[in-house]
């Protein structure tokens, strides 16, 4: 049955391919009479080319297999779904249509993967049990790797920014503005919260209004001390505060919680190392201690 099932795969494949090289002088005579028939009606202009593969096959193949992947989690939205991939920080690399097209692919091939070794292993029992586990890891796995990278990046933007406020304060304090003061961090510092910036930066020079632009990037960083940045920057707007000043408060209460972050996270290690402990320590040290005497008490009974 296994067989069977990757000697299909494997002929629709192959007839999928000979069947584009058979028929592609046929769609290139077609091409040749509809542009002969509207010769005199229609101008064509100088950029018009033929469709490469990926726009007459991948990406109409990409979308369709996105909105299958959308009818099975209707909860889920393009808007969603590049919501997190800003918060990763693919959002420019990865469109949300090929975010859920790999999301297909990968479950397909989880599917068939895990059904031949399934099937080879344990028979019928393993092959749909090992097919459906194959099917549900790929399906989720390009969300688990998502989310991950984006905590990732959330806490080195949380790490960052004090640092970065500082560098604020010090540019307006000098008499920069705060677009400039935006400038010269992107030109100092590297990193996500440095690229959040430009990204901001660039919005309000073509136009978008620095309150937007900044609640955009904080809806992208996702991050607590990140939204109270943006509140402060934004009442001080309205209200005409000082904003050095509102900066060094910021970066000192940014410092404090990362330093109230980084204490919890020790208070916290001690319980976490416990069970490595009790799994691995504890068994070789009683083994060691106690080996002997279980021998010797061996020996006398």
């Amino acid at each position: 049955m296994l067989l069977i099932l990757l000697a299909i795969l494997l002929f629709a494949v192959a007839g999928y391919m000979v069947a584009e090289v058979v028929t592609a002088p046929g769609r290139e005579r077609e091409t040749l009479v509809k542009r002969a028939g509207q010769y005199g009606r229609l101008r064509l202009s100088p950029t018009h080319r033929k469709l490469s593969f990926h726009e007459r096959v991948t990406a109409p193949a990409g979308e369709r297999l996105a909105r299958i992947v959308l009818r099975t989690n209707p909860k889920t939205t393009l808007e969603t779904v590049n919501a997190k991939l800003l918060s990763a920080g693919l959002g420019r690399t990865i469109s949300p249509t090929g975010f859920l097209a790999s999301k297909a692919v990968l479950a397909f091939g989880g599917l068939v993967g895990g059904a031949i070794f399934g099937g080879a292993a344990a028979g019928p029992a393993g092959f749909f049990l090992f097919g459906f586990c194959g099917l549900a890891s790929g399906f989720i796995a390009p969300d688990f790797l998502v989310g991950m990278k984006a905590r990732r990046r959330r806490e080195r933007i949380r790490g960052e920014l004090p640092d970065a406020l500082d560098l604020l304060a010090v540019s307006v304090e000098a008499g920069l503005g705060f677009d400039g003061a935006i400038s010269r961090l992107t030109d100092h510092m590297e990193g996500p919260l440095a690229e959040e910036f430009a990204l901001s930066l660039s919005e309000m020079r073509i136009g978008e209004a620095r309150q937007e632009a900044l609640k955009k990037m904080s809806e992208r960083c996702d991050a607590p001390e990140v939204s109270t940045f943006v509140r402060a920057i934004v009442q001080a707007d309205q209200l005409g505060i000082s904003l050095s000043r509102i900066l060094r408060v910021q970066a000192a209460d940014t410092r404090l919680r990362r330093q109230a972050a980084a204490e919890e996270k020790a208070m916290k290690a001690p319980i976490k190392m416990l069970f490595p402990t009790v799994l691995f320590i504890f068994p070789a040290m009683f083994l060691v201690i106690l080996g002997p005497a279980f021998l010797n008490l061996s020996k006398i009974f």
